[in-house]
């Protein structure tokens, strides 16, 4: 079976160099001297659109070796679905991975909202399906619903998205969320494929969704037996339904030529950082599950990155240098594969990786990191895949 190979394409921006933690790329903070895309020119706006530089991302890392590329979503953000529709027909073959919170929108116009980006794309679109991490972020939304409510509206959701889209007779359905009375696409949109649904969420509620509709349980990066405990969870859950599903880990990855090359980049962004910053990664709001996970995994008190290091070439201070999971891989690219190979062997069937700067990185872990990944083969055929 090959193994899938996703990139992230950073919308709320992107910093130059991880050993200097300050974005520089992307609108989303003042234009400055030293911004690119946009950046200056003479004083003035060089007339480069952020979204251009997306477009960039996503052709590197489509000749690069990857699928397709996550599109995160966070009140901060574009939307998802315009950057997809925009990226298309910038890319041949790259795949968009939505991330997407059920309960925004209508299912039924979700459904055909996605059926008509599967026509104009060639069926190039899936979702990362997220519920959402409660608190003042989920209040900026305007969803209230509590924790293990969110997961239930996210079933009903699916469950009429897929209805209304494959099914064989117009849907009617009365949940606790959602009515819906005769809903079915028309012939033209009901032709595209379904996308592919990765699953996000480490709590029973989610696992419960996840093993009903997910193709993919992605999980962040968390120690290695933690993650095989998880894979097992929802695939035993999974299996008890008469499916099965897969699994995927979504990770940073700093590679280097040298391990010692790879933590020099990690102790100078760590030095980088002012106290405000240290402060902000102690806490945690929220009743995600996850999140709460990762905080648990590393040390409070950390003075040192060396303090952060919780197994060999795995670092749990990467959302120190930018927003997203703690864990991450660090070290040469070969040792870089050898986690790779090391989470494939846990049942791991695929990824989404990211490095910053986005760009850059996108071509150094396609054209070193990925080739080195054991059973060659199966990355390769991914790779093809992603190339056509």
């Amino acid at each position: 079976m090959a193994i899938d190979f996703f990139w992230r394409l950073p919308t709320h921006g992107d910093i130059t160099t991880v050993r200097d933690p300050h974005s520089t790329r992307g609108d989303w903070s003042p234009l400055r001297d030293g911004n690119q895309a946009p950046g200056l020119l003479h004083g003035e706006p060089d007339g480069t659109s952020y979204v251009d530089h997306l477009a960039q991302i996503a052709k590197a890392a489509e000749i690069s070796g990857f699928q397709g590329g996550l599109i995160p979503s966070f009140p901060m953000t574009d939307d998802p679905w315009v950057i997809a529709a925009h990226l298309a027909r910038e890319t041949k073959t790259f795949r968009f991975m939505l991330a997407f919170q059920p309960g925004f929108v209508n299912p039924v116009e979700a459904a055909r909202l996605s059926a008509t980006l599967q026509r104009v794309s060639g069926n190039r679109m899936l979702f990362n399906i997220i519920t959402g991490g409660g608190g003042p972020a989920q209040l900026w939304w305007g969803d209230s619903f509590a924790h293990d409510d969110r997961y239930g509206r996210t079933t009903e959701f699916l469950d009429i998205f897929k209805g209304v889209w494959k099914g064989s007779a117009p849907l009617s359905y009365d949940g606790r969320f959602y009515k819906v009375e005769n809903g079915l696409l028309p012939p033209s949109l009901a032709a595209t494929d379904l996308p592919e649904i990765y699953f996000s969420g480490s709590s029973d509620a989610a696992l419960a969704s996840a093993s009903k509709h997910a193709d993919f349980y992605l999980s962040w990066l968390e120690p290695f037996d933690q993650v095989a405990e998880k894979f097992a969870r929802v695939k035993e859950r999974t299996a008890a339904l008469g499916r099965r599903i897969k699994c995927a880990i979504r990770v940073d990855i700093i590679a280097r030529p040298t391990e010692e090359e790879a933590w020099a980049d990690v102790k100078a962004g760590f030095e980088s950082l002012g106290p405000e910053r240290r402060d902000a990664f102690r806490q945690s709001g929220g009743d995600s599950v996850g999140v709460s996970r990762q905080a648990g995994y590393r040390p409070a008190d950390a003075r040192r990155y060396e303090d952060l290091i919780i197994a060999p070439n795995l670092w749990a201070g990467f959302s120190l240098l930018r927003g997203g999971p703690a864990i991450g891989i660090v070290g040469s690219y070969e040792q870089a594969a050898q986690k790779l190979d090391e989470l494939i062997a846990l049942g791991a069937d695929g990824f989404i990786l990211a490095g910053t700067p986005h760009l850059e990185e996108a071509y150094r872990i396609g054209e070193e990191v990925l080739p080195l990944v054991r059973g060659r083969g199966q990355a390769e055929r991914a790779g093809l895949r992603a190339v056509g």
